[in-house]
């Protein structure tokens, strides 16, 4: 059999800041968006997210990080609640943060998904049998209990970084998707969703203690994958 093709895919991983020269960056409807935040963790969140993927993609477009124009338009389906992209641009990104990590993926021949999650004592006995499917519910009940989170945490980033790859978002049923487990290779491994199943390469990534996190690619071949961690978002490469 001849070996898969890899795909390339760069994840930066960026510290929630929130500083005048990262919030200068937003446009307009970011700022207002920013400014209904009422926690200041949710507004570092949200403006290092946005002047990480602006200096990125400007980067990459050849535009300044301010001037970059994102579209919403689903791919499926054409209406206004897609998967953000920049027009022209031959790279595609995704984006997810939570707690202190922001984290955005870069990939040219591929449409990625990421997601990245801080691991919270969460009342995982009530919220797994929505999430999982049987097989994997099976799976987490053998895992001891104090161990629960993180394993429900790693099944819930890899599925949702695999909606995220093929722009669907959490508008699929999670428990339609069943993922490996958290002591096997992030895999695909099952598919019921309303739609076709999409040929799709997956890793786990490294968010640092007390998170999860997982990449997913809509693609046939292999991840080539780099992680780079950034001390500002305005770093980014």
């Amino acid at each position: 059999m001849p070996e898969r093709a890899s795909v390339a895919c760069l994840v930066l991983w960026a510290p929630a800041l929130d500083r005048a020269e990262i919030r200068a960056l937003m446009s307009a409807e970011e700022r207002a968006r920013y400014e209904r935040f009422a926690e200041p963790a949710d507004r570092a969140r949200f403006a290092t997210a946005r002047a990480l993927v602006r200096t990125a993609m400007g980067r990459a477009t050849g535009v300044a990080p301010d001037l970059v124009r994102f579209d919403r338009r689903c791919r499926h389906c054409g209406g206004p609640h897609g998967k953000p992209w920049v027009p022209g641009a031959a790279v595609k990104f995704s984006l997810s943060h939570s707690g202190g990590r922001v984290v955005l993926a870069l990939a040219e021949h591929a449409e990625p998904g990421v997601d990245v999650e801080r691991i919270a004592g969460r009342q995982i006995a009530r919220l797994a049998p929505r999430v999982l499917s049987a097989r994997e519910l099976h799976d987490l009940e053998a895992v001891p209990p104090r161990d629960r989170p993180a394993a429900y945490h790693v099944y819930w980033t890899r599925k949702e970084a695999v909606l995220k790859a093929v722009g669907r978002g959490l508008s699929s049923s999670l428990r339609g998707i069943t993922v490996s487990g958290p002591d096997r290779p992030a895999e695909l491994r099952h598919w019921e969703a309303e739609f076709g199943p999409p040929a799709i390469a997956m890793s786990d990534l490294r968010p640092g203690r007390g998170y999860a996190a997982a990449l997913a690619l809509e693609t046939p071949g292999r991840i080539d994958l780099t992680e780079q961690y950034l001390d500002d978002p305005l770093d980014a490469p």
